[in-house]
Formats: C-alpha cells, structure tokens, sequence
C-alpha cells in the first residue's frame, strides 16, 4: 500500500511581475511628486520702475540798486517747462507663496524594521551588561565572603590552638605539680618508714640488749651480726650467727639473749614487719 505524501503548496507564479509593476508605480508617483514641486517653486521674474525726481528750482540773484535806466522794451516770455510725468504705480505685492503641500513617504518597512531590530539588540545589550555587572557584584560578595570566612575560620583556628596550649600548660603544670606532691609524699613516707622501721629496730635491739649478759673479761667495743627469723607475731623460729664478734662469750650471750627475748615487739605499722632481720649488737652502744 503506498501512502500519499503531503503535497507541497504550489509557488506563486505572478510574484515578480507584480512586484516589478508595484516599484514602476512609486517610482512615476515619485517623479509627478517632485515635477509639481518644481513648477510651483518657479522663480518670480524681476520688475523694473524708473523714478524720476522734481526739477530743481533757479536761484534768482537780488536787485542791485542802480541808476534807473530806460526801459527796454519787455521781451518776450518763455513757455512754462513741462510738468514733470507722474511716477508710475509701484506694482502691486506679489501674493505670498502657498506653502508646499508636504510629501509623506511611504514608510520603509525595512528601515522600521532595522531600527527595531537595533533597539532590541541595544536592550540585549544592556540587559547582557546588567547581568554581567550583576554577576562580577555576586562574585566580588562570594570572594568578600569566603575571604571572611577564611580570617575568621584562621582566627579560630589561632584561638584554639592558644587556648589548647594552655590547657596543655595547665595540664603539665598540674602535673608536675602533683608528681610533686607525690615525690615529696612519698618522701616523707619513705622518710616516716624508715624512722619507724629504725624505731622498729631499736626497739626490737633494746630487748634483746636488756636479755645480754656480757662476760667478765669483755674488752673493747666488737660487733656480732645475727639474723633473726621470726614470725608475723613476733616469735623467734632462729638466731643465726652471720659475723663474729671476735670473742665467743660475747657471741654466746647475745644467742642466747635473742631467744630468750622471744616474741619480739611487733611494728606500729603491718607494712614495716619484717621476717628475715639483720641485727647489729656491740657491748657499748
């Protein structure tokens, strides 16, 4: 099945000439248009007069007295000169020229047109300007924006981190300050500890110094080193000799004051007690 297809409108044949016979018709209205101008604009033609002007009287001279003398006969008298002609009528005024009858054109659509098409590409103009100086104000606001943003998001960032550094400080000192406290803390406990462990072990030396008998024939000041092993409470499990005094009397006595000194006083403090002791004895101290 084949499908007609949609004729095309059949072009004007007559275009042409009517266009051609429309341009021949303005162009004789044109030409009668400007040949009654001209034949009313003639140039007027110039008009001549002549003017005469009144005959100029004589001087006539003054008498001058003199003998009479006879009398000539009179003679004769000459004819009056002729009047002179009246001037011609000045001509009468030329009547004013009408005024030219005025000439519209027939609009050209083209120049219309033209100057339609400029005043919208002007107002494009403009509009396109507007937007671009509108567009360059957004961008200098983004840029003033974003640069302030900037500094304040610096500013901060400084703030921050001068406010991180003094708690930093804060936090150093703080700490130094406490290791401080701890360090002379602990100080002083170490100091309280060993005084009362010293105390602990006077004590404990004073018994057993109480239970020494010494030997008759002592002399001098020697030292004998013992360990003692003892229990929680206080009771003596051994003595052991660790360093001889030199003299075994002096030696003997002290053993034996050890386990008779059994129990042992007990420390003031749990953490003190000891299970293994080293105890010094010299006869003199």
């Amino acid at each position: 099945m084949v499908l007609d297809r949609p004729r095309k409108p059949a072009r004007v044949s007559g275009r042409w000439p009517a266009l051609a016979l429309a341009i021949a018709v303005h162009v004789v209205f044109i030409a009668v248009l400007v040949f009654s101008l001209r034949w009313q604009n003639r140039k007027p033609e110039p008009v001549t007069a002549e003017l005469y002007a009144p005959p100029a009287k004589t001087a006539t001279a003054e008498p001058v007295e003199a003998k009479p003398a006879p009398e000539p006969p009179p003679p004769a008298r000459e004819p009056p000169p002729p009047a002179p002609a009246p001037p011609e009528p000045a001509p009468p005024p030329k009547p004013a020229p009408k005024p030219e009858p005025k000439v519209e054109s027939p609009p050209d659509i083209r120049a219309a047109d033209i100057a339609r098409k400029a005043k919208e590409e002007e107002e494009r103009k403009k509009r396109e300007q507007a937007q671009r100086e509108k567009a360059e104000r957004e961008k200098r606001d983004a840029e003033q924006r974003e640069a302030e943003k900037k500094k304040q998001a610096e500013q901060r960032r400084v703030a921050e981190a001068r406010e991180r550094q003094q708690r930093e400080a804060d936090a150093l000192k703080a700490q130094a300050e406490r290791e401080q406290a701890t360090r002379a803390a602990q100080q002083a406990d170490a100091a309280a500890a060993a005084r009362a462990a010293a105390d602990y072990i006077r004590r404990i030396q004073a018994k057993i110094k109480g239970n020494v008998v010494l030997p008759p024939d002592l002399s001098g000041n020697p030292e004998a080193i013992f360990e003692v092993v003892q229990l929680p409470t206080g009771e003596i499990i051994d003595a052991v000799l660790r360093k001889s005094s030199g003299v075994r009397a002096y030696d003997d006595a002290v053993q034996r004051a050890i386990i008779k000194s059994s129990p042992l006083p007990r420390p003031d403090r749990p953490d003190l007690f000891q299970r293994t002791l080293t105890l010094k004895f010299r006869p003199l101290d």
